[in-house]
């Protein structure tokens, strides 16, 4: 399994993918011509072509002996600085009154730009059949491996907005309590235009006042901060690297809105650089120990998930000629690693 930039070839994979991700994964929709656009927009961003505001970078996992794409996972630098960024956050109200003896609390939604300037985590997506064995884990992680090499890129914050609830015929209950009585259009189409670029009507069309939360119904109160169940392992493996919610959601389902400070993510903290040792007979038993080696090379940056089986405790790390080749190092060059569940 090799993690690597994307390229142009990549399209017709992506596009099966997409088809396979269902209503709710916004910044992958099955649509052509907007891949087309978003992988020369991540060769363009690694190419030094794109401004700060412009510039994403997408990632694939390839399964290289069957030659394909089999999942991918994204980065941009700084979103909200062309068009805007929306989230709902979750405020907590109080209201008194002493002559009745009556104290409650209540939440509201209010609509803001919090994210403006930060760093995205998006676009993560495996194709089921290759669920499993680390790869998820591996294609997620390695995104920090790459902030970590280019760690001037990026600025302080970095956030992952999760798929909320959606139920499978594509409903969510969030919407159909809120947002369709603002849009009129069907929560999929209004996901698919924010997901090819089309969010001017958000700011023609939503409710800037604040939403009362106890006036939503039940089903709508109860998946406000939730995510897809399919989200569930992206989420905990973030959470595991030191992202929390802290109340922000998705303006459509009300997925979680994660983040983090980038210096504190725990895979950015934990990986470290070492140098590259031709050996050719080096084990890569099963019973060895994950880990991500990447290369240092921007434009082409590439990653393994090896089985290494002795401790990593020096300043060398023995890879075959085969591995050297795939993550296109030479003897002695430096490269970053960390462990896979470290």
């Amino acid at each position: 399994m090799l993690f690597r930039s994307v390229q142009h070839e990549d399209l017709e994979d992506i596009l099966n993918l997409s088809s396979r991700a269902g209503v709710g994964l916004t910044t992958l929709p099955s649509n052509q011509e907007y891949l087309t656009a978003r992988i020369s927009r991540s060769i363009d961003s690694f190419n030094n072509a794109r401004g700060r505001a412009q510039q994403g970078f997408l990632f694939t996992l390839e399964d290289t002996e069957q030659h394909r794409v089999v999942g991918v996972s994204a980065l941009e630098v700084a979103v909200g600085l062309e068009e805007p960024f929306y989230n709902f956050r979750v405020h907590k109200s109080v209201r008194a009154s002493r002559e009745l003896g009556v104290y409650n609390t209540f939440e509201t939604l209010v609509v803001g730009q919090d994210y403006t300037g930060c760093s995205e985590l998006c676009t993560l997506f495996l194709a089921p059949d290759y669920q499993g064995g680390g790869n998820g884990v591996f294609l997620s992680r390695s995104r920090f491996l790459f902030i970590s090499a280019f760690r001037h890129l990026f600025p302080q914050s970095i956030f992952a907005e999760m798929r909320g609830v959606v139920d499978q015929q594509g409903e969510s209950p969030f919407w159909n309590a809120l947002g369709k009585h603002f849009f009129t259009v069907p929560f999929a189409q209004a996901d698919y235009l924010t997901g090819i670029g089309c969010k001017t009507f958000i700011a023609e069309l939503m409710p800037f006042h604040p939403i009362y939360v106890p006036l939503l119904p039940e089903e709508a109160r109860q998946v406000i901060g939730q995510v897809h169940e399919n989200t569930l392992p992206a989420r905990a493996i973030l959470e595991k690297e030191g992202f929390a919610y802290h109340g922000a959601v998705d303006i459509f389902d009300a997925g979680a809105i994660l983040d983090a400070e980038i210096d504190n993510v725990r895979t950015i903290k934990a990986s470290r650089i070492v140098h590259v040792k031709r050996s050719d007979s080096v084990s890569r038993s099963s019973a060895g120990t994950q880990y991500i080696v990447s290369n240092l090379n921007f434009q082409a940056f590439r990653a393994l998930l090896l089985n290494i089986f002795a401790p990593l405790d020096s300043d060398e790390l023995p890879l075959t000629s085969a591995e050297m080749e795939v993550l296109q190092v030479d003897d002695g060059d430096p490269v970053r690693f960390v462990s896979l569940f470290s």
